[in-house]
């Protein structure tokens, strides 16, 4: 996500009230993730009562997935869970790039229908090592779910425990013993920091919340701000994308034997976007795709 900023001199107008615009405008944006757990978590509370699958890991996956509900498929097609057609779909369909360009997605009549079919979607085979976890522990069921093959992404586990400590989601569910007894055992485990610094590739790195910068975030971490950008080929001080990796030292030259050969820019993706899923340096992917577009739907090479 990208910002330029005309500056128009005259009465009236100056910096300083650009700079509250700006403020301003970053706060909508990040409210949406509010007003989204508001509208619909409801609806992850009752599939948690009738499939014993966490509110917070339902909350969570629906907030990442769908862009607090501003993605293509959620507008569209009601879908809110990134969740492809598969074999035996007969309901209707829509064409969005991700692994791979203009793959088959499911699209719902409404909402709670996405809701619903990401429920029945996880009682799969596939998925059954996660009803033998307790439900209390996101992080397990995180983890698993990323081992069971929901998502692609290496981080998407970290990114789902993000979400859900940012926002307390882990309450959502629970009883008032259950509720009390998770706060305290989140309390115990989290660092005076609203940022866990968490290990991906063998790097150290942090998950952005919505309206961080990387200022705001090196001077949380005590870094330098321009070596923190550096680190994150950042050529501007803006807003990051939320949930994206901010790394704390220098990313990979080259991707690793276990990294895949290829990758496709998703939705409102960037080659940016993938030089941080996989933490390797822009000019790296440059050097390796000297003619691929920046845009949804391009494969890159990694390797």
């Amino acid at each position: 996500m990208r910002y330029s900023i005309q500056y128009i001199s005259g009465r009236g107008r100056s910096l300083s009230c650009l700079l509250i615009l700006l403020l301003l405008c970053s706060s909508i944006r990040a409210d949406r993730y509010s007003d989204y757990i508001d509208q619909y978590a409801h609806l992850a509370v009752e599939q948690e009562k009738k499939y014993g699958i966490p509110a917070s890991i339902t909350l969570a996956q629906g907030l990442l997935e769908s862009g607090a509900g501003t993605s293509s498929l959620a507008r569209r097609g009601n879908n809110h869970f990134g969740i492809k057609c598969h074999k035996g779909w007969e309901g209707d369909t829509l064409l969005r790039s991700d692994d791979a360009p203009d793959e088959c997605f499911r699209a719902y009549p409404k909402v709670e229908d996405s809701y619903e079919d990401h429920s029945r979607f996880l009682l799969r085979p596939r998925y059954q090592p996660l009803f033998a976890l307790d439900r209390h522990d996101y992080t397990a069921w995180a983890k698993t779910l990323r081992q069971c093959g929901y998502a692609t992404d290496p981080n998407y586990a970290a990114r789902l425990v993000s979400i859900i400590e940012r926002y307390s989601l882990y309450n959502y569910g629970l009883d008032d013993n259950e509720r009390a007894e998770q706060n305290a055992l989140f309390i115990q485990s989290t660092l005076l920091a609203s940022h866990k610094v968490r290990r991906s590739f063998g790097l150290y790195y942090v998950i952005a919340n919505p309206g961080d910068t990387y200022g705001s975030i090196a001077k949380e971490l005590n870094m330098d701000k321009r070596k923190l950008m550096e680190y994150n080929d950042a050529l501007l001080d803006m807003e990051i994308r939320p949930w994206e990796e901010v790394y704390l030292q220098e990313k990979r030259d080259k991707a690793a034997d276990g990294d895949p050969g290829r990758v496709v820019i998703g939705e409102e993706e960037s080659i940016h976007a993938i030089s941080q899923r996989f933490a390797i340096k822009m000019r790296s992917l440059h050097a390796l795709n000297p003619k691929a577009k920046d845009q949804p739907g391009t494969r890159l090479k990694l390797k």
